[in-house]
C-alpha cells in the first residue's frame, strides 16, 4: 500500500467515528429524506459545572430567529445535547445553535436532494484508493450512533445489491475490478416508521508492483576494442526485482587477473516499484592476457536467469581511406546533416502539434489509475466586478465550455464544484489534492484574500509533494509581477499561457493546442460537436 493510503483509510474510520459521537464540524451537509441529527460535545470542564439551561434555535433568512422544541414539528426530536430530524428536509437548511448557560455552539446545515436516479448523493461520497492484491475493506459494520435502532444493514455496489455478502463488513484482497461505488445502507426504526441512512465510498484500485522477469540491457554479446596498457570499464546494467542479484561470472583458466577489479552495485529504485541496477567491472593495464577473453555479467531471481557476455580485442589500425570515397562521405554526411536540422525545426516548431498526434493516435491516458477526481482545479478572482468580467467569464464560463464539452476534461470550478456548507480551507485543499492540475488565471487583481489559500496551496502540491503541475494563464498583460510568491519563478516558462482575445478563439488556436498539451493525456470523448463556435469574450 501507498504510504499515504493507509492514514487516508485511518482518518476516513476516525472521521466516521467521531461525526457518530459528535458533531464538530461547523458546516454540514446532509440528504433529504435521511434521519440526521446535531450533537453538542461537552468539555471536561463543562463537565464540572452545574446542570443550566439548554436551549436549541434555528436561524434562516424568512423566519428569523427561532427556539426548536419537540413540538416545532413532528419530525424533530430534542435530548438535551442531541437534536434529531426524522428525517430532514430541504427547508431544514439553516444555522442552528446550541445555548447552555452563557455559551452558544452554532452550526450551518445545508440539505441536499436526493438523486432519484441513484441510490446515494455524490456530495457525500468519501474517496478511497487501494492497491491490487491489498486489504480493501468497506467501514459497514454498525452504526455508532443508531446502532439500538438498526434493523439490518445491506451493501451496495453501485446501486446493485451484493447478493453473496453476509456480513456487511466487507473485506476481501482488493482486484480492479472491485473498483466502483459501495453504499452501506442502514435500515433502522423509529416511532413505527422505518428509515434508512447510507454511507457510500468511492474505491479506486490502482496496479500493484508484482514481481518482473529480471532482463540484462543492452545486446547480449559485444566485441569491445581496446589498446593493450589502457584502462576498460564494462558496465553491465539490468532491471530486476528487489531480492534478485546481479554479479560477474569469469572464466578464470590462468588462475586469477590481478588487473580485474568488480565495482561496487549501485542500485536505483523506479517509479514502478521495480529497480535498476548497474555493476561495473574494471580492467587496469590491459595485457595479452585479457584479449579474447569471456567476461560475463548475469542476472538472477529465484526461477530466471539472464547473462551478456564482453569480448575485449585489440583495435585494428585503420587503413587509409581513398579520396573519391572520402569527397562522397562527406557529401553524404552534409546532406544528412541538413536533412537532420531540416527535422529538427520541424520538430521544434510543431512540437506540441506532435505531441498531440501521438496522444491521439497512442490512444494514451494517464488518467485511468492515478486515483484523481478532477483534471484540473481552476483558481481564479472570485469578486465579478465591472473592471474584471471578463476575467471572471473566461475562468466560469469559456475554460469549462472549451475544455470540459470540447475537449473531454473535467474541471474543478469554485462557484459550481464547491459543496455550500463545508470548511471552505479544507473543501478547497482537498479538492486541489484530487486534481491533476492547478489552473491559475492570472491577472493584476489576482492576489485578493479569497485565492491566497488556494495557490500556497498549489504550489505546496507542486514543488514539495511532486504531485500536481500548475499551469499559469497570463488573461491580461503583466509587467510587474512581484505581487506572486517567488516560488512561482521555479516553474518552467513554457507553462506559463498568455490569452489573445483576437487570435485565442479559435479551437485550433496556439492558445488552446498549448493548455491541452500541459493538461493530463487523455481519451475522453468531447460533450459538443467539433462545429460549434467558441463565443467572443467582450472587448473594453
Amino acid at each position: 500500500m501507498h504510504c499515504g493510503q493507509l492514514p487516508l483509510t485511518l482518518l476516513v474510520l476516525m472521521f466516521i467515528s467521531t461525526s457518530e459521537t459528535c458533531t464538530l464540524r461547523p458546516h454540514i451537509t446532509a440528504v433529504e429524506g435521511e434521519p440526521f441529527y446535531l450533537k453538542y460535545c461537552l468539555s471536561s470542564s463543562e463537565h464540572e459545572n452545574e446542570p443550566t439551561t439548554i436551549k436549541w434555535y434555528k436561524s434562516n433568512e424568512s423566519h428569523g430567529l427561532v427556539e426548536l422544541s419537540s413540538s416545532s414539528s413532528p419530525r424533530i426530536t430534542l435530548h438535551d445535547y442531541v437534536l434529531e430530524f426524522w428525517p430532514v428536509e430541504l427547508d431544514d437548511s439553516g444555522y442552528y445553535f446550541f445555548q447552555m448557560g452563557n455559551d452558544t455552539h452554532e452550526w450551518r446545515l445545508n440539505v441536499i436532494r436526493r438523486n432519484k436516479h441513484s441510490c446515494f448523493a455524490e456530495k457525500q461520497v468519501i474517496s478511497i484508493t487501494v492497491e491490487v492484491k491489498r486489504a480493501l475493506q468497506i467501514p459497514c459494520g454498525e452504526h455508532s450512533y443508531y446502532k439500538k435502532l438498526v434493523n439490518r444493514t445491506l451493501l451496495y455496489k453501485n446501486c446493485e445489491k451484493i447478493e453473496k455478502n453476509k456480513n456487511p463488513s466487507f473485506r476481501k484482497n482488493a482486484e480492479l475490478n472491485d473498483r466502483g461505488y459501495y453504499t452501506c445502507i442502514f435500515f433502522l426504526y423509529h416511532n413505527g416508521k422505518l428509515f434508512n441512512v447510507t454511507n457510500t465510498f468511492n474505491i479506486t484500485i490502482v496496479g500493484g508492483y508484482s514481481n518482473i522477469i529480471p532482463v540484462l540491457l543492452g545486446p547480449k554479446l559485444n566485441h569491445i576494442g581496446v589498446e593493450l596498457g589502457k584502462d576498460v570499464q564494462l558496465n553491465c546494467s539490468a532491471l530486476l526485482n528487489e531480492k534478485d542479484l546481479i554479479y560477474w561470472n569469469i572464466q578464470k583458466e590462468n588462475g586469477e587477473n590481478p588487473n580485474v577489479h568488480e565495482e561496487k552495485e549501485i542500485r536505483i529504485k523506479t517509479s514502478e516499484g521495480k529497480w535498476h541496477a548497474s555493476k561495473t567491472l574494471r580492467i587496469e593495464n590491459i595485457n595479452e592476457i585479457n584479449l579474447n577473453f569471456l567476461y560475463n555479467c548475469t542476472v538472477a531471481s529465484e526461477g530466471d536467469i539472464d547473462t551478456k557476455s564482453f569480448i575485449l580485442l585489440k583495435k585494428a589500425e585503420l587503413d587509409d581511406i581513398p579520396d573519391h570515397v572520402f569527397t562522397r562521405g562527406i557529401i553524404i554526411a552534409i546532406l544528412i546533416s541538413g536533412a537532420v536540422v531540416c527535422l529538427m525545426i520541424v520538430v521544434v516548431t510543431y512540437r506540441v502539434d506532435l505531441a498531440l498526434f501521438c496522444r491521439h493516435f497512442m490512444r494514451r491516458d494517464e488518467t485511468l489509475t492515478d486515483g484523481k477526481t478532477y483534471d484540473a482545479f481552476v483558481s481564479y478572482l472570485k469578486e465579478c466586478h465591472p473592471e474584471n468580467g471578463e476575467e471572471h467569464a473566461f475562468a466560469v464560463e469559456i475554460l469549462p465550455r472549451v475544455l470540459e464539452k470540447h475537449f473531454g476534461y473535467k474541471l474543478c470550478i469554485y462557484e459550481r464544484d464547491v459543496v455550500p456548507g463545508r470548511a471552505v480551507v479544507d473543501e478547497i485543499h482537498s479538492l486541489i489534492e484530487q486534481s491533476r492540475r492547478l489552473i491559475i488565471v492570472l491577472s493584476k487583481s489576482y492576489m485578493s484574500n479569497e485565492v491566497r489559500y488556494e495557490l500556497e496551496s498549489g504550489l505546496h502540491e507542486a514543488l514539495v509533494e511532486r504531485k500536481i503541475k500548475i499551469i499559469l494563464i497570463e488573461f491580461t498583460p503583466i509587467s510587474d509581477l512581484t505581487f506572486l510568491p517567488q516560488s512561482l519563478k521555479l516553474l518552467k516558462s513554457h507553462r506559463v499561457l498568455k490569452w489573445k482575445a483576437d487570435k485565442s478563439l479559435s479551437y485550433n488556436s496556439r492558445f488552446w493546442k498549448n493548455l491541452v498539451y500541459l493538461m493530463p493525456a487523455k481519451t475522453a470523448k468531447p460533450w459538443r460537436d467539433e462545429s460549434e463556435v467558441l463565443p467572443m469574450l467582450s472587448q473594453s
